[in-house]
Order: structure tokens, then C-alpha cells, then sequence
């Protein structure tokens, strides 16, 4: 059996020559994507998209959330055992071993307590590397309204959308409670197919600011509100949105104040803006190293606890965001709720942060799946995931 240490041995830092070769798949598909008037990210190939899934700040514009000088310990205690692991998928049996060779598969980390039980990286994906992590970015959008209600920003869930978004006066979403806002039970009809270039999210997925409430000023309500469960990427955009207003700063500026600095992240990373100088995609497009994302798993599974002993949350707050809504028991507060207490941020193309309390868990995942939704490699990860935490459960 491959040993997990000689899969970390192959991920050590990049040579000066894979860094050059890097810099020119970046340019090259820069340059190729200019010449053919593509923008949409969503619609490359799979080798493009392991090039730009990479690199998001140099096809997008971004802001930066600059490492911690005081990155949150992780020690590495790598257990052997993890890649003999089994899970089924279609009545077929695989090892964890098995999927971490999956081409789709960028990169996975398994963390009980603070300590790295697994770390493995594609060849071309190293331990530095950041990767977009798609809606996984909703599940923190949501936590920083959390982390405003308790600074008093938001003085309520329980306050309409116009409370803080007066332009929205009048429209079918203004009446709409912040609540229902995270729980994506707002009641408004919107179209969510990423595959088809004339549904709402390809049209407005990545809409902020005016362009966001513009055009959601014009959808319809087809269900009271809290009602009825659709996932819809424009009600984070729009949780991103109340956020800034609350605050009165830019979103990534108040995520490094009470997370990427406060608890200590080990890397830098971006938040795509849906313009230069704008604003960030409230509902997408963190870009992170793998540890990154673990350490944000750590801080949701600590209830916002700071290594200074502060909570950034209010008490209580991860209980109530990780309770079953009334229009979907499957979700909460922007989190995907799970078995047993476990939760996930997950996003499309395999992006993934599952957090088992109970266990002591989070398993953190980078992905470029062929799709962004519904594939067998997507049915891989999950099932392995779950393998892992019955691994664990059985000790």
C-alpha cells in the first residue's frame, strides 16, 4: 500500500521549473479565453478549469485576505490506516486509497481534534495551493452575519431584507425576514441550472450591489416565505449584501478582522469581486489552501471560538444554524445538514467542508469534478467521507 508520507513527498514545494510552467498555462489560457470572448469560468473544460480553479485572481478580480503572522497550530500525526478505509458506491466497494488517486480529487485533509490524521494533494496541487471553493463560501457569508448580529450590526434575524436594503422597498423580496434569506426559503421562484446559459444563476449569479438588487427586484414570489426550500446563489449574494450594508465595510475586510487573522489562517487568500474595486461574491468564490479549509472547519466546529478564548459568535449561534429549517431538513443557515449532528459547506465541482462535532472531525476537500453537480466522482468523495467518520465512530 502507497504510504500516505511518500503522497506528501511528492507535493513538497514547487521547483522554480513547475512554477514557470504554471505561469504559462495561466497566460496561455488568459490569452486563449480573450481571443475567444469566454469569461464564464463554469463552461471550460476539465484542464482549464485545473488551471483556473487555481489561479481565480488572476481571471477575476479579488481581494485579499493576507495570512496570520500566528497561523493555528496543526499538528500531523498521519494514520495509515485511513487509505485502507472502505465505502460503497453502486453496490461497488473502493478504498480511501482509491479515491485520492481519482483525477478529479485536487487535494483531501482529515483532522481529528487539531491533528492531520490525512493530507494528500494531486501532483500538480500542493499544500500553498489555493482553490476556489465555490459555495463552500456561502456556509461563511453566513457565519459572518452571525458574527454581526453579536457586534450588534444586524440587530435581528428576524428583520426584513429592507431594513437594511431601503432600495428593495416595495419589491416581493424587501418583506422577505434575513432568516428566511439563510435558509434559502425566501419564497421568490428562481432558476438555479448551471448548465443552462438562460437560468438565473448563469444570468446573475455573480451580480452584486445594484446590478444583485436590480435584478432581483423583478422576481416574483411563488411561495410564502420560510416555507419552501430553493437554492437560489442570489439570496447569498444578497446575505453578502445586508452584510455590507450592516457593517458599513467590504466583506473581506471584516472575514480577516474575525477569522483569517483572529483565528489564524496559514495562507493567503482572495474573495472574487464582481468588479474591480467592488464587491465580493457574497455567495461564492473564497479561493484557499486545503488547510485553510480545514481550519475554517475548525472554526464553525468550535462555535466561533478564538484562540484568544473570545467567541466571534453569538452563543449558541452554531446550534441554531445547524437546526432544520421548516421548508428543508437537510439545510440551515447556508450549512447542509447531515446525520448525527454533521454538517457540510459544500460547493460545486466537489469543493467540500464536513464537520463532525461529535466525532471531532473535518474533512476538507478540493475538487475539479467533470460537472458541477451529479457526477459519480461527486457520489465518491461523499460516500468515502462518511467511511471515514464510521472509521472513527467504530474506535
Amino acid at each position: 500500500m502507497k504510504s500516505i508520507v511518500r503522497v506528501l513527498a511528492l507535493v513538497s514545494l514547487m521547483s522554480p521549473a513547475a512554477l514557470a510552467a504554471d505561469e504559462a498555462a495561466i497566460t496561455e489560457l488568459q490569452q486563449r479565453m480573450q481571443s475567444e470572448g469566454t469569461s464564464n469560468l463554469l463552461f471550460l473544460n476539465d484542464a482549464d478549469r485545473r488551471v483556473a480553479f487555481a489561479h481565480m485572481d488572476r481571471f477575476a478580480p479579488s481581494r485579499a485576505l493576507p495570512a496570520s503572522g500566528t497561523p493555528y497550530p496543526l499538528a500531523t500525526e498521519l494514520d495509515a490506516s485511513l487509505m485502507g478505509v472502505t465505502y460503497s458506491v453502486d453496490g461497488q466497494n473502493f478504498t480511501v486509497e482509491s479515491l485520492l488517486g481519482q483525477e478529479p480529487l485536487m487535494g483531501m485533509a482529515v483532522l481529528q481534534g487539531d491533528t492531520i490524521r490525512l493530507e494528500h494533494y494531486a501532483p500538480d496541487h500542493t499544500p500553498e495551493s489555493t482553490w476556489v471553493s465555490f459555495s463552500v463560501t456561502k456556509s461563511f457569508t453566513s457565519t459572518l452575519i452571525g458574527a454581526a448580529l453579536k457586534d450588534g450590526y444586524i440587530t435581528s434575524l428576524d428583520d426584513t431584507v429592507e431594513t437594511y436594503l431601503p432600495r428593495l422597498r416595495g419589491t416581493d423580496y424587501g418583506s422577505v425576514k434575513v432568516r428566511h434569506i439563510l435558509q434559502m426559503a425566501s419564497g421568490i421562484a428562481w432558476n438555479e441550472n448551471y448548465e443552462d446559459p438562460e437560468s438565473d444563476v448563469a444570468q446573475a449569479g455573480a451580480h452584486q450591489g445594484v446590478a444583485l438588487t436590480d435584478y432581483i427586484s423583478k422576481l416574483k414570489r411563488a411561495h410564502p416565505a420560510g416555507e419552501v426550500f430553493n437554492y437560489n446563489t442570489a439570496e447569498s449574494n444578497l446575505a453578502g449584501e445586508i452584510l455590507r450594508a450592516a457593517i458599513g465595510n467590504n466583506a473581506a475586510t471584516y472575514m480577516n478582522d474575525k477569522i483569517w487573522q483572529a483565528f489564524g489562517m496559514e495562507h493567503d487568500a482572495t474573495w472574487l469581486l464582481a468588479a474591480p474595486n467592488g464587491q465580493e461574491t457574497g455567495g461564492c468564490c473564497i479561493s484557499a489552501s486545503l488547510r485553510d479549509y480545514a481550519r475554517m472547519g475548525l472554526v464553525a466546529k468550535k462555535g466561533g471560538m478564538l484562540p484568544s478564548g473570545e467567541s466571534i459568535l453569538p452563543e449558541g449561534w452554531m446550534d441554531m444554524a445547524t437546526t432544520p429549517s421548516k421548508g428543508f431538513d437537510g439545510y440551515g443557515y447556508k450549512w447542509w445538514l447531515l446525520q448525527d449532528g454533521a454538517y457540510t459547506a459544500s460547493g460545486i465541482f466537489g469543493q467540500m467542508i464536513f464537520i463532525d462535532p461529535k466525532r471531532d472531525l473535518v474533512i476538507a476537500v478540493h475538487s475539479n469534478a467533470p460537472a458541477a453537480v451529479g457526477t459519480d466522482y461527486h457520489k465518491h468523495y461523499r460516500a468515502a467521507a462518511a467511511a471515514i467518520v464510521g472509521h472513527f465512530a467504530a474506535r
